[in-house]
């Protein structure tokens, strides 16, 4: 299921990015490259509305990290600006940024790697609001565990470490992390790419019911584009550094204009529909042939086809 449309034309937006820029040096004289610096993100602009998903899309080492990260304040850019609510953050002053890291959080792409691993669970999920020295220390137990319920994590497990986690939990708990300081903007940096195909299903079914509920908006980070297509509103294609197609998820998905998109859509993996249409009738006749006949699933199967 994919989410539905907004109209935010009367929007002002959360995050405006203007002409971004990165650029890294290159080690050495450039004398087998010719070159001593790389342009990691050339000129690239776009914005995210409240309540809003906005995709980046591209192969590795087309630029989509890296800008997340600038958007991030990891990385700061070589020229371009940044604007946040109105309020222009490219290179804030230390209360400007202590504010900015509330209001905007990240959700890395190795759950593993990003978690303390001699930390519990209750120490990594309150880290956040220890750090910004937010509400009463006495009550970081009650509001994990209460997040920890949230994302589908048992509350009884606050003491456990991450080692003692599958993998689709870990990522559960780096997103119960980023949520813990009500964050209005949350980062995923392939934030579902690492983890199996219904881990998958079940973190984004998760973020679309937390977006529901707290208006968060996303900046999705990933090169799986039926993995976007399931989440966003708005999708931004990268190559070589530069956006070179962005608009409505629909508009991009089903007129896309630039031809590096259309070859993007061309690599997403289509089931078969005979292989499809005959697992449904071995599924119908399977059911026939039991005791109780199809009952419900069955008449479910049928539908279907």
């Amino acid at each position: 299921m994919t989410p539905e449309t907004i109209d935010r034309s009367s929007d002002a937006p959360l995050l405006r990015a203007r002409s971004l820029v990165k650029v890294f040096s290159i080690k050495g004289d450039g004398a087998v490259t010719g070159k001593s610096t790389f342009r990691a993100v050339d000129d690239v602009s776009f914005e995210i509305h409240p309540g809003e998903t906005t995709s980046i899309v591209g192969e590795s080492g087309s630029g989509k990290s890296t800008t997340a990260r600038i958007i991030a304040k990891l990385l700061e850019p070589t020229s371009g600006t940044l604007e946040f609510e109105g309020v222009d953050v490219t290179r804030p002053d230390k209360k400007q940024l202590r504010a900015f890291r509330s209001d905007v959080q990240v959700v890395f792409q190795d759950p593993f790697s990003s978690l303390n691993p001699r930390h519990t669970v209750e120490q990594i999920i309150s880290a956040p609001l220890r750090y910004q020295g937010i509400g009463d220390a006495k009550e970081y137990p009650r509001i994990v565990k209460d997040l920890m319920s949230r994302v589908g994590l048992n509350p009884d497990h606050s003491r456990r470490y991450p080692a003692q986690f599958s993998g689709g939990q870990a990522q559960r708990i780096g997103i119960a992390r980023a949520l813990v300081v009500n964050p209005k903007l949350v980062i995923c940096d392939e934030a579902v790419s690492a983890l199996d195909v219904t881990v998958q299903a079940q973190v984004i079914d998760l973020l679309k019911d937390l977006q529901r509920e707290r208006g968060i908006s996303y900046l999705f980070i990933a090169h799986d584009l039926a993995v976007v297509r399931q989440i966003t509103h708005r999708v931004a294609v990268m190559s070589s550094g530069k956006i070179v197609e962005q608009g409505p998820r629909d508009a991009v998905f089903d007129h896309p204009q630039d031809d590096y998109t259309k070859t993007l859509l061309a690599a997403i993996p289509r089931i078969n529909p005979e292989w499809e249409r005959a697992r449904l009738m071995h599924e119908r006749l399977r059911l026939n042939d039991a005791p109780d006949g199809p009952g419900e699933k069955g008449e479910l199967v049928e539908q279907e086809r």
